[in-house]
């Protein structure tokens, strides 16, 4: 049976973080695990051995947590859009929308930059 030892580019794998729009910044992010404990844990275990093979559990826990904050903040985020969309007028909320749209294909032009 092979061993896979992770790297720190391991945790770079998958879809990014959501960003949070700083309005609802506060309901989305209320109660959530944001991993900063584990993510101490992984520093000092990298400061303390100086090279990932060693930290192979701290990184395991870190991408864990980080998958499931994420997986929780994709959702929360969702539902949040979902009621501010339904309190908002008609106006307000197509405004709304165009607005997360500009800002999805301006994040989409900024990757396609960095790839190419």
């Amino acid at each position: 049976m092979e061993e896979t030892i992770m790297v720190g580019d391991d945790l770079m794998t998958g879809p990014p973080s959501p960003v949070i729009p700083p309005e609802i910044a506060s309901h989305v992010l209320e109660g959530v695990d944001l991993c900063d404990g584990v993510l101490r844990n992984l520093f000092l275990c990298l400061q303390i051995n100086d090279i990932e093979p060693f930290c192979q559990d701290e990184l395991v826990m870190y991408k864990q947590c980080t998958e499931k904050r994420d997986r929780e903040l994709r959702k929360r985020l969702q539902d949040s859009e979902r009621k501010l969309g339904l309190s908002m007028p008609l106006n307000e909320a197509k405004e709304r929308a165009s607005q997360l749209e500009k800002e999805v294909t301006s994040l989409d032009r900024y990757v396609l930059k960095w790839l190419v």
